[in-house]
């Protein structure tokens, strides 16, 4: 898709589009009243300008869009492709992910969000295994950092996506 498309898009597909890229419903239509983007540098930085607006239950409402590392969800290709490295970790390290996991749910309340493109399954390991001793509100923001991350990602790879 080109940047001229995401522009041309009717409301509800470029809501849809932009919920592609992070699930929050208040940063997708934030994004959609904010077109037209002249530039992807300009899309995302309206994207995290948007992305910094929001309150604590939208961050929670695009954690939800996603897999846990090492799981995916159906139809979502993004998603299988940026946790490729935990996808074909060792079955050891896919089990400690899958315990630590659960772990940081039983404590956060939400899945662990990690930006893993480019990460090695062990460095999602030692990431979660460190992230698990914070302070409730500390580790929201940090989520909340990493979701925005990924969700710039996302909108080069939108662009980029036929």
């Amino acid at each position: 898709m080109t940047l001229a498309a995401i522009n041309d898009l009717d409301p509800a597909g470029a809501k849809a589009a932009f919920l592609r890229c992070c699930g929050s419903e208040r940063w997708a239509r934030a994004m959609v009243e904010a077109r037209p983007f002249d530039s992807l540098n300009r899309m995302i930085e309206t994207g995290d300008a948007c992305w910094a607006s929001l309150t604590p239950d939208d961050w929670l409402e695009a954690f939800a869009a996603h897999p846990q590392i090492g799981e995916q969800k159906s139809g979502s290709a993004w998603s299988a492709a940026e946790q490729a490295a935990a996808a074909s970790a060792a079955a050891d390290e896919r089990a400690r992910l899958t315990a630590l996991n659960a772990a940081y749910r039983a404590r956060f309340g939400y899945i662990f969000i990690v930006c893993a493109t480019g990460r090695s399954a062990a460095e999602m390991l030692k990431l979660v295994e460190a992230r698990l001793s914070n302070d409730p509100a500390i580790e929201l923001r940090i989520a909340a950092e990493e979701q925005r991350r990924i969700t710039g990602l996302r909108l080069a790879k939108l662009i980029g996506d036929a």
